[in-house]
């Protein structure tokens, strides 16, 4: 962890939760002065001018993807008051100098409780209920545009699991999504937190999805920033698959959204990328459908038979639902949130962005078939 000082200079902006300032590093950091800080009110409080803060600056000197921030670890001149009492003892963030007390939808301090351990939920039974699982957070987006384009009053509930970002609050698109009333809910899972709720498994996420927040469908993505090694089995989005073996054991449809590109200089990335075929095709054990969206032309052929190897090679039962995306360009332009995947926007790599809304388009039509 490279640690470092300086004094805030000036608030920036910010959404939600997440508030960016300007800070002036002291001398020798090899951070750039001014340098963006991001801080997380719940966490933090509320930074003036003039604060002196602690700074965790590990992944921006390293250059990696934290959206070129460092982040507020402390300001000790202005420590936050301590949070009202109240119920809640789930620990997020465990044995982590930023370890926090939190109320899980699933606890026993929980209003939720009793009906989490009682009746079809204790049994574990989605009843049918279609959860529609990513790749990357940048899906989310892409995803509810194809939902509102057949089911605009449509109650979805997006379930950020912890493989990326651990504050949901990072998530601009999250922000930006509430804030239009695109999502029911929101549900961080495991060590993720800061959703409208929390849950301790992914499995007590999806039942409280369903029988709590009564969602006529989730979404479960990982936070913003895959994590990716080149090698098989070594990136964060693998639990795709895992997610889908929950949906099954729950008795829900689970649904595959295919990462495909025509633009990722990484040749594991064209077509279907590497990642959806080994998280659909070698993680997932149950039944799953994974939709395939009808892209036009030669690479629209390509996809489709990439698509039929993928099902005919997996260890799993997948099944392929064919979704055409005519009329999906318009609904991805009336997305209230900037689209964008590894730096790439709608015109730069559009199969992208259609396959997202084609797969949120039919798990919206199954929703509309459920009674």
């Amino acid at each position: 962890m490279h640690w470092r000082a300086g004094k805030v200079t000036a608030r920036l902006g910010g959404w939600g939760d997440a508030v960016e300032y300007a800070v002036a590093p002291d001398p020798g950091s090899g951070l750039p002065d001014p340098v963006r800080a991001l801080g997380y009110v719940s966490l933090v409080g509320e930074l003036a001018v003039g604060d002196r803060v602690l700074l965790n600056a590990s992944a921006l000197l390293r250059g990696l993807g934290t959206g070129g921030y460092a982040f507020v670890v402390v300001a000790p001149g202005r420590l936050p008051a301590d949070p009202p009492p109240g119920p809640g003892h789930i620990v997020k963030a465990r044995y982590t100098p930023m370890q926090q007390l939190l109320l899980a939808i699933d606890e026993q301090e929980s209003p939720a409780h009793a009906a989490m351990t009682s009746g079809v939920p204790a049994a574990g039974d989605l009843g049918g209920m279609p959860v529609l699982v990513a790749d990357l957070h940048s899906a989310l987006a892409p995803i509810l545009c194809g939902v509102r384009d057949v089911a605009p009053h449509a109650r979805v509930v997006y379930v950020m699991t912890d493989g990326g970002a651990l504050p949901l609050a990072f998530s601009q698109s999250v922000a930006g999504l509430g804030a239009s009333g695109w999502l029911a809910a929101t549900i961080t899972v495991g060590q993720a937190f800061g959703g409208d709720h929390e849950a301790v498994s992914l499995h007590s996420a999806l039942l409280a999805a369903r029988h709590v927040l009564r969602a006529d469908l989730a979404v479960v993505i990982q936070g913003p920033g895959n994590v990716g090694t080149g090698t098989p089995y070594g990136f964060t989005g693998i639990a795709a698959g895992e997610a889908l073996n929950a949906v099954d054991v729950l008795g829900g449809h689970g649904l595959g959204a295919l990462r495909v590109s025509t633009a990722d200089p990484r040749e594991r990335h064209r077509g279907i990328s590497h990642h959806c075929r080994t998280a659909y095709g070698r993680i997932v054990l149950g039944a799953a459908t994974l939709v395939v969206p009808q892209l036009p032309g030669a690479f629209g052929a390509q996809i489709a038979a990439e698509a039929r190897a993928l099902a005919a090679s997996a260890r799993g039962r997948l099944t392929l639902a064919e979704e055409p995306v005519t009329g999906l360009e318009e609904a991805l332009a009336d997305c209230p949130v900037p689209l964008a995947s590894m730096g790439r926007g709608l015109a730069a790599d559009s199969p992208y962005f259609l396959a997202n809304a084609a797969a949120g388009r039919h798990a919206a039509r199954l929703a509309l078939r459920r009674p």
